[in-house]
């Protein structure tokens, strides 16, 4: 049995189909004209982090996260909680220019999933010296006090 179901039967405000309007809501609330605003939006904050990446700048790469220790990084089999310690992962991972290369991100795509939040999708692609590492991820971006920033990093 799907997990909604299942959740809809144990809870009791949630019988019926009066909950189902309220889940449509901010659904609604997306307008089509606000999509494409806010995907360029989002498209524009990781042009800003590949840019600072490429200049070897991680302090402003880090920009594009929310400054919070609620944000998430998970990569491998590590979850990184805070943004103070996704941070300091990247310091740490990334020591030197050499290590940073030359980052590209390619076949991006932006869901949006309510007006303050979205999916993206993508690829990267490191140029290294001595190598080419590359793969997917997906983050979830939330627009916290007027800015676009990824609450949850998920890179493989």
């Amino acid at each position: 049995m799907p997990r909604i179901v299942r959740l809809v039967g144990k809870c009791p405000r949630l019988r019926g189909w009066r909950f189902i309007p309220a889940l449509c809501i901010p659904l609604l609330a997306c307008s089509p004209q606000a999509e494409p605003e806010a995907a360029k939006s989002i498209e524009s904050v990781l042009m800003r982090q590949e840019a600072a990446w490429n200049r070897g700048d991680i302090a402003a790469f880090m920009s594009g996260y929310w400054k919070s220790p609620d944000v998430r990084f998970l990569s491998g089999d590590k979850i990184v909680s805070g943004w103070n310690e996704t941070h300091a992962r990247y310091r740490a991972k990334y020591a030197t220019r050499a290590q940073m290369g030359t980052l590209g991100f390619t076949d991006l795509r932006v869901d949006m999933l309510a007006p303050d939040a979205a999916l993206v999708v993508g690829r990267w692609r490191l140029e290294r010296a001595g190598d080419r590492p590359h793969g997917v991820f997906s983050l979830i971006f939330r627009k916290i006090s007027g800015r676009w920033v990824i609450v949850l990093d998920h890179t493989s």
